[in-house]
């Protein structure tokens, strides 16, 4: 999969490294990553959040860094891209109820193109009727009532795992 075009959909207080673990990680290996944000330009950044289990009931939430959006939302042209990814944190929980953004993450379902959740991004997933109708999904534990109310298959895997 090497050059490929992957578009990253973000919203302020996404999960700090689910932003830039994913981006360092694609680029690194030859893919170019466009971050957007619903209504943000290129050049502009967002906040982001951290989150850490420290043995509470939930884990906690702390300011991030800042993350750089290098795509102007407006200008996506989703048929240009290869793959999309959803960072999670909090920012799903918003950015799933854009019109645009369920638009966006439909074309890449309609067209069999591959689309790639972590934690919470798996939200926007759910905010699209049919897209995880009968498909194994993974994310946070909390996410399983929602995925499995949208005719999803919630998979528990473990933190050193992934499922493709």
């Amino acid at each position: 999969m090497s050059g490929k075009k992957i578009l990253m959909l973000t919203g302020e207080f996404t999960e700090e490294y689910e932003i830039f673990v994913f981006q360092q990680g694609m680029e690194a290996v030859g893919h170019t990553v466009h971050v957007v944000c619903p209504d943000k330009k290129a050049g502009d950044r967002i906040k982001t959040s951290l989150h850490d289990f420290e043995g509470d009931q939930t884990y906690t939430e702390k300011l991030g860094h800042y993350a750089d959006i290098n795509k102007t939302f407006s200008e996506v042209r989703v048929e240009e891209y290869d793959a999309v990814y959803a960072a999670g944190g909090r920012g799903p929980e918003y950015i799933r109820t854009d019109k645009r953004v369920q638009a966006m993450v439909r074309h890449f379902h309609e067209s069999g193109k591959p689309i790639f959740t972590i934690c919470h991004g798996v939200q926007i997933l759910m905010a699209v009727p049919g897209v995880l109708k009968g498909k194994k999904v993974a994310g946070l534990g909390a996410c399983e009532p929602e995925v499995t109310a949208v005719g999803g298959i919630y998979i528990d895997v473990k933190p050193t795992e992934a499922y493709v």
